[in-house]
């Protein structure tokens, strides 16, 4: 009876669970693109200086501290929609609104709403990032759960094709207001997905109360291994992307900088990272299914660190389309499709479903604290280093969570709870 279980497909995993995630992780990917590509050649093309640019990188904290809100949605229900539907339609209506209102700002004479406005729209993402997350790991059954992730990586990343291609192409064209407003409309497809979708079973007893929702998913963690594996887990999950999140903070900028024009960028760039990311995530998520979630984060942590090298070559080379779409390529292929995979499936395999939004919001909090708050120093690392010594030290920062892996993910060992 075993051995045709061993020998199911891969493909025979895609079914209405894992559709469902593949709409929802592209409306989870939208708006934090849209922040870190379209919003960044809005106001680069506006005047905006790099260093202006790099702590604009603030404005994104609530990715970073979305666990201390995470409790209130295990905790509560909206209306007839449920504890995780109800939370993600509410948060995908806002940032339609928001992300479309945007562009209807003067970068030069409104720049404190339009702050305002990037940190309710980063709000917002984060918040529906907390509830999909939740969902993604509470419908998948267990042997989806790496599958479940490379797609929702894979659509997470596919949605940047909207606010850097797309947009990009359409401002050669169109007003940025108009630009805005078609960006937000690629929120109605996990809008009515949310509406068609069904909501999850319970795993075990809801929290109570506040206090409930709060303490019990960190005393679990902490009380799971102990303390010491508690902050090994946390450092690992800190440090896996550093060096990648840290390359591409200001990537536009640094296309810009270097001689390419907006529609290069959208054309060559981006087109070839959205197959690349596409190819990545699918790759990513076959290869561990056969490799495991161990030794996936050795092979795939190594390949995107690798990956930085190829920005350091093109600061060296200049203007080349075909070069930068080779070096875009190969970074979505090994950092965004694998080892963002890789990850994403990592800490899904941390968490208890009992305390799936709480565990997972803390999880994914940490891995977005290069992108907020150390990012937000690439502007002046860059203003110092120039383009080429900073993506080497980006290189030499992928390797300390790799140090970690034999406590973490050990080679030889089958994948078991983190």
């Amino acid at each position: 009876m075993n051995a045709p279980e061993q020998k199911k497909s891969w493909i025979s995993y895609l079914n209405g669970r894992t559709i469902s995630i593949l709409f929802l992780g592209f409306s989870s990917g939208l708006p934090l693109y849209t922040l870190i590509y379209l919003m960044q050649a809005w106001l680069a093309t506006a005047g905006l200086d790099v260093k202006a640019l790099g702590l604009f990188g603030l404005m994104t904290f609530p990715y970073t501290f979305k666990f201390l809100w995470a409790p209130l949605m295990d905790r509560y229900s909206i209306g007839r929609l449920g504890r995780r539907r109800g939370w993600m339609a509410v948060t995908q209506i806002g940032l339609f609104l928001v992300i479309g209102g945007v562009g209807m700002f003067d970068p030069k004479q409104e720049l404190s709403l339009i702050v305002l406005a990037v940190a309710a729209i980063a709000f917002l993402s984060a918040s529906q990032d907390v509830v999909v997350d939740a969902y993604r790991r509470e419908i998948l059954a267990e042997e989806e759960q790496g599958l479940g992730a490379a797609i929702i990586v894979n659509a997470y990343k596919a949605a940047s094709l909207i606010p850097s291609a797309l947009g990009l192409v359409l401002a050669d064209s169109m007003s940025w207001q108009a630009v805005f407003w078609i960006v937000a409309a690629f929120m109605l497809p996990g809008f009515i997905c949310t509406l068609l979708a069904r909501e999850p079973a319970v795993y075990g007893a809801p929290p109570k109360n506040l206090e409930e929702a709060i303490v019990l998913p960190f005393k679990e963690f902490i009380q799971r291994d102990g303390l010491k594996q508690a902050i090994i887990i946390i450092m690992f999950v800190l440090l896996y992307k550093i060096g990648d999140t840290m390359a591409t903070a200001l990537s536009t900028k640094f296309f810009l900088d270097i001689g390419f024009t907006t529609k290069q960028i959208g054309l060559a760039a981006n087109a070839t990272g959205w197959w690349a990311s596409l190819a990545g995530g699918a790759v990513g998520g076959i290869w561990m299914i056969k490799l495991g979630i161990n030794r996936a984060l050795w092979v795939f942590g190594v390949l995107q660190a690798i990956a930085i090298l190829g920005f350091a070559w093109l600061a060296k080379v200049g203007p080349d389309p075909f070069l930068l779409s080779a070096v875009f390529g190969f970074e979505a292929f090994a950092s965004l499709g694998l080892g963002s995979a890789a990850l994403v499936a990592f800490m899904s395999r941390a968490t208890d479903p009992r305390y799936t939004a709480t565990q997972y919001a803390l999880f994914s909090s940490l891995a977005a604290v290069p992108r907020t708050f150390i990012n937000a120093s690439v502007g002046y690392i860059v203003a110092e280093t120039g383009w080429f010594w900073f993506f080497m030290v980006c290189f030499m920062l992928a390797f300390p969570a790799m140090l970690m892996l034999p406590k973490i993910a050990p080679w030889n060992k089958r994948d078991e709870k983190a």
